[in-house]
């Protein structure tokens, strides 16, 4: 079984920065790619940032040059570094991983339980 596991929400000033973690852990063969995705109240879910096994990274225009994923593939984890916060930016945020669990699975879905991040004007 596989989990995905997130840290590093809160509250925050705007402008402020703040560091979010997420392990996966269980019976893993292989992680593709892993990312983070936000969905604020009435919004829905949205790709933030995503980062493959070469380390190829992409962003959401709304985040490019204020957010920066990077990924540990020894461990088997992700994180986003967000900085210059805005209050547009509150949102729970999900870990999300496509793995495989054994050789010859197919790659799947996973996703974290999700964080909160508040960012207050």
């Amino acid at each position: 079984q596989v989990q995905l596991v997130e840290s590093g929400g809160g509250l925050v000033q705007a402008g402020g920065s703040l560091r979010l973690s997420c392990a996966a852990s269980g019976s893993i063969f292989s992680i593709y790619a892993m990312g983070w995705y936000r969905q604020a109240p009435g919004k829905q879910r949205e790709l933030v940032a995503r980062i493959d096994s070469g380390g190829i990274a992409n962003y959401a225009d709304s985040v490019q040059g204020r957010f920066t994923i990077s990924r540990d593939n020894a461990k088997n984890t992700v994180a986003l570094q967000m900085n210059c916060l805005k209050p547009d930016d509150t949102a729970v945020y999900y870990c999300n991983g496509q793995l495989r669990a054994r050789l010859f699975d197919p790659f799947r879905e996973y996703w974290g339980q999700g964080t909160q991040v508040t960012v207050s004007s």
